[in-house]
């Protein structure tokens, strides 16, 4: 296993506020899914155009829509065939599909 890189005070700063802001985008977004005030098709447009949404995990998403517990969110991707680790970005096509129509 390679040794992480090597960063000054500097860049170990600036990555760790990087981090903590991508940890904030997708605790509101999850937050937002919970509530109702966002759907998961538009989750899904988002994810085409925001990069941070993008690399969220389709289980945390799915886990966070109001009546969806975690037992229901994984049923449903094994049936779908979505793999747990599967991010937005890696859905494809029939994926997507079949995923706005399940939720």
């Amino acid at each position: 296993m390679p040794s992480p890189p090597h960063l000054n005070d500097e860049q170990r700063l600036a990555a760790r506020e990087k981090a903590a802001e991508a940890r904030r985008i997708r605790s509101e977004i999850k937050q937002r899914l919970k509530i109702g005030s966002m759907t998961m098709a538009e989750l899904l447009e988002e994810a085409d155009t925001v990069p941070t949404v993008a690399r969220m995990k389709v289980l945390a998403a799915v886990e966070s829509l109001p009546g969806v517990g975690k037992v229901t969110a994984r049923r449903t991707m094994e049936r779908i065939g979505i793999a747990e680790s599967r991010r937005l970005s890696g859905l494809g096509s029939q994926q997507r599909t079949a995923l706005l129509e399940a939720f």
